[in-house]
């Protein structure tokens, strides 16, 4: 037998035994009456500071009498979330019910009141799973007369079915304890069963909040952002066939008149600098690393968009966050393909140089920055360390899968568009750049470039920012792709108009002026992110704060890689189109 066929049979075995494995208890949802149901106790952690979590059992809580079954990561977007899901011990069976039940007890000592005393007052929550359905609950509470803190020593289920099917959880906490020192306390729990007409498919609608993310706010300013897109659409269309059609009315006169009327009445405009406009730009080896990686972002966003509108990947452990990561590395071709293509049409020789920073530029820095936050979180002993496998993996992803893959992608944008088509020929000698209005200086029209844009999606940044930050499932993904188109079309335009005046100011270098005016939209959002913290949340520590602005620097640097690409796209084709139609002697 040959080794592709040796190679085939073993594929076929190891899927077989996925797939096997597939069909037992909580991976395939399906139980047989009084089959064991599994109660995971996941993590703990101040209900203020969502990402700073710890294992459940690093309070003095006790486990249960029945005997412990490892977990293992299923994902990496579980590892990355610092999913830590430990066997509660307690005896739950399907269908059946079990009274109140105590399952253990702990005598508080001086360590064990400070550490339960701490999480009462900073209001800790914990997190359990039952059939992959989340469960909340409070550690305990304070009482404000007497000063004095107490703690739930008995949790009650209250689980819904629906034939062999898992399709409702509960949890009521009760019975409250005085946390006293030396005291012993009794932890117990009950589980009643109850039959429900919730289907399985729709069992995680319960999560979301349709009173939150449909309110009139919300389609108000997708309202608003297309009413923009119509505005800023009819503008360029205006400059395209009013003032571009004025423009080449002057210049076809040439033909009717002699030199110096020619000399006199083509002083200035966009046509001056035909011969300097398709230059290539400065620092031609970054900028092309930039869009290409924006490229890539854009369409791993759309992508997931996507995958997340189909498939519902907000329901599962971290399945939003792992399918990125895959999407990402299985799309590394569109970065090679674009920035290789780019870097070649404007001349760059250092193609290796440019297709390791291609690969490597964004994973470096995304993972620069979770190193940073890990260092932080295994001081804290915080859920959100990061395994070092998961970093192995990881690191495997980036060495033989992107770098591959974006090798590949180098290769077939130089050769099949590496060659410049540009309607001008770029002259010899550069022309000089005449002084112009303060206003219409690069510097200027980068800061405001990113203003409209920024307008268009602020109110959807706050959605967002709130499912991640706060405890909201975000699911409307639809609002998010029709956000997404927006904003594209948004940045477009106004990155258009933008170099439009640039050009009619005799300054040619519009290339990273388009790049930097639609990536000045990622600045705003940082800034907005500031705001959001101070006066939306109340995040406190020195954990929450770095692990959100470092994060959410990262969110707004992959913002402004995206938009950049856009505005620069956009304005290329712009600018190639002018420039083929008008005649240029």
């Amino acid at each position: 037998m040959t080794t592709t066929g040796h190679s085939l049979i073993v594929v076929i075995l190891i899927v077989v035994c996925l797939v096997s494995d597939s069909f037992s208890d909580e991976h395939s949802h399906t139980y047989e009456d009084n089959e064991e149901v599994v109660l995971w106790m996941n993590t703990v952690g101040p209900y203020h500071n969502r990402q700073e979590t710890y294992s459940y059992y690093s309070l003095p809580f006790c486990w249960g009498t029945k005997k412990g079954i490892s977990h293992y990561h299923e994902t990496l977007g579980e590892a990355l979330q610092g999913v830590e899901l430990e066997f509660s011990g307690l005896n739950i069976d399907f269908k059946a019910n079990v009274g109140p039940t105590p399952y253990c007890e702990i005598e508080l000592n001086e360590e064990k009141l400070q550490a339960l005393v701490y999480a009462v007052k900073n209001y800790y929550w914990y997190q359990m799973y039952i059939d992959d359905m989340p469960i909340w609950g409070i550690v305990g509470e304070v009482d404000e007369n007497d000063n004095s803190y107490y703690i739930w020593t008995h949790k009650k289920f209250d689980i819904g079915y629906n034939g062999n099917r898992i399709v409702d959880v509960n949890l009521t906490s009760e019975v409250k304890i005085k946390l006293e020192i030396n005291k012993k306390m009794s932890f117990s729990y009950e589980v009643n069963w109850k039959k429900s007409s919730t289907l399985y498919e729709n069992r995680f609608d319960k999560y979301l909040d349709p009173s939150f993310f449909q309110h009139r706010i919300h389609w108000f300013s997708i309202f608003n952002s297309f009413m923009m897109v119509l505005f800023l659409v009819g503008l360029v269309t205006m400059i395209l066939m009013r003032t571009l059609r004025k423009d080449y009315q002057r210049y076809s006169k040439d033909d009717d008149l002699d030199d110096m009327e020619r000399d006199l009445g083509d002083e200035y405009g966009w046509k001056q600098v035909h011969g300097d406009v398709f230059r290539a730009p400065a620092y031609p080896l970054m900028f092309s690393v930039l869009v290409g990686t924006g490229y890539h972002v854009a369409v791993v966003t759309f992508t997931v968009i996507i995958f997340a509108i189909v498939g519902d990947l907000y329901i599962g452990r971290g399945s939003l966050l792992t399918t990125s990561i895959f999407v990402y590395a299985a799309t590394s071709p569109v970065n090679g393909y674009f920035g290789g293509s780019l870097y070649a049409q404007t001349g760059g020789r250092l193609w290796i140089k440019q297709m390791f920073l291609s690969a490597f530029s964004l994973p470096a820095l995304i993972c620069g920055t979770a190193f940073l936050i890990n260092f932080i979180a295994i001081y804290y002993h915080a859920s959100r360390a990061i395994p070092f496998g998961t970093m192995v993996a990881i690191t495997s992803i980036c060495l033989f899968v992107i770098l591959p893959l974006t090798l590949v992608g180098t290769v077939l944008g130089r050769n099949l568009a590496g060659q410049p088509n540009n309607p001008c020929r770029v002259n010899a000698v550069p022309r000089p750049i005449p002084e112009k209005k303060w206003f219409m200086e690069p510097s200027i029209i980068v800061l405001l470039g990113g203003i409209l844009p920024f307008g268009s999606i602020f109110i959807e940044m706050y959605f967002i920012f709130t499912s991640f930050w706060a405890y909201k499932i975000y699911y409307v993904y639809g609002f998010m792709l029709l956000v997404f188109l927006i904003l594209t079309t948004v940045t477009v335009c106004v990155t258009i108009v933008c170099t439009y005046f640039l050009l009619n100011a005799e300054d040619y270098r519009w290339q990273w002026t388009s790049f930097l005016s639609g990536a000045s939209t990622a600045g705003y959002v940082y800034l907005y992110s500031f705001y959001y913290f101070f006066f939306k949340t109340k995040m406190y520590g020195f954990f929450q704060t770095v692990f959100y602005f470092g994060y959410m620097a990262l969110f707004s640097a992959a913002l402004g890689l995206m938009c950049g690409t856009f505005g620069y796209l956009g304005t290329r084709a712009f600018v190639r189109k002018i420039y083929s139609t008008v005649k240029i002697d």
